[in-house]
Parts: structure tokens; sequence; C-alpha cells
């Protein structure tokens, strides 16, 4: 089965891969068509990461200014056992950087089913589709 993507979904590209028995290294590949949040027609996106249930870990990218489909390629390592991966979630939330106020949300992915990216899988690229806070929120959460 071939994944396509469709022209007007905003989409998020990662590879997600469990290296060792307590690694999870995640890269933040880039962001497509996403939502122009600016008077100017743009976004400054940046993408925030957590590790659910518990939020106690926090990576950030940098903010990449006036674009809507910037290329990050960052790296992040979430320290967890491999056994502890059949109940945790990624959770990925998007946003638009202004200086002088609250920062907008773009939307939010969630990845879950781990263990599918473990080693024997390799560094593949995968895509989500960005959906609204309060739909992935209620899923994130449920």
């Amino acid at each position: 089965m071939i994944n396509i993507k469709p022209d007007w979904m905003q989409s998020l590209y990662m590879c997600v891969l469990v290296c060792s028995t307590e690694q999870l290294v995640v890269k933040i590949l880039k962001a497509v068509d996403l939502a122009a949040k600016d008077a100017n027609g743009f976004s400054d996106p940046y993408v925030k990461i957590y590790l659910l249930p518990d939020r106690k870990k926090k990576f950030q990218t940098k903010v990449h200014r006036k674009t809507l489909n910037p290329i990050f390629n960052e790296t992040f390592q979430f320290g967890v056992p491999l056994a502890e991966l059949h109940s945790r979630k990624l959770h990925f939330s998007v946003y638009d950087f202004d200086r002088f106020s609250r920062h907008d949300l773009i939307g939010q992915v969630v990845v879950d089913n781990l263990l599918d990216f473990s080693e024997g899988t390799g560094e593949k690229p995968v895509w989500r589709d960005i959906v609204e806070g309060t739909a992935v929120r209620e899923r994130a959460h449920a």
C-alpha cells in the first residue's frame, strides 16, 4: 500500500526509532502545508514533543521564521525502558511563535504503538496528519 498525502493536509514528517532497551530516538524532519497564523500569510513554526502519559520530559525544536513548510532535522532522545513502550505515546504540538503575544497552536499529532518502531525497522520516515488541538487532546488522554 502506498501512502499518498492529499495536497490540502498539513502534515508532520518524523523518524521514530527504539535503538536500545533504554532509548527512544525521535527525529523531527519537517512539516508541510501548515496553516498561516500571521498577518503576513506565514507562520513561525516550532514543535514541542512530550512522551505521554507523564509529560515529565519535553523537547522543543528551533523556531523557523516565515514559512509554512519548515525543515527541522532535529533529533531528540527519551530514556524509557522497552517494557514501558506499550503504554507510552509521543505527543507533538506544532506552534506559531509570536514575540509579543501567546503562541498560536497550529495543531497536534499523537503517535502510539511505539513498539512498531523497534531497531529492526530501521530509520524510515513516517508522516502523520496534523489535527486541531482539541481532537487530538481527547484521544491522547483516552
